[in-house]
């Protein structure tokens, strides 16, 4: 059996690698795409602390696990949505040149 701490120390560089790659790219897509590997860290670390054996067959971990996948589709839908939105108009997907709300 894997110990807890291998788990959460994926689920941190996980969240590590979601974070510098939305900080650094400026590539909307990218960065909808770095969101999602953050959610999913978290979700790593979800089950995970849920495994614990002081969570005897409680299932919190996974059914808030279950409701974070079910928001980051939303999201993504959302998300890619706008993307397509601000491509049409500026034909481009960089995040510098969404001032669409700018006078």
């Amino acid at each position: 059996m894997i110990p807890v701490e291998h788990y959460v120390a994926l689920s941190a560089l996980l969240f590590t690698i979601g974070g510098v790659g939305f900080l650094v790219r400026r590539n909307v897509i990218v960065a909808l795409m770095s969101i999602e590997v953050m959610l999913n860290a978290v979700n790593v670390a979800l089950v995970a602390f849920n495994r614990l054996p002081t969570h005897n067959n409680a299932h919190t971990g996974q059914v808030f696990s279950f409701f974070i996948i079910a928001v980051a589709a939303a999201s993504v839908a959302v998300g890619l949505a706008i993307v397509l939105s601000l491509f049409r108009i500026r034909r481009t997907v960089r995040s510098d040149e969404a001032d669409l709300l700018k006078n």
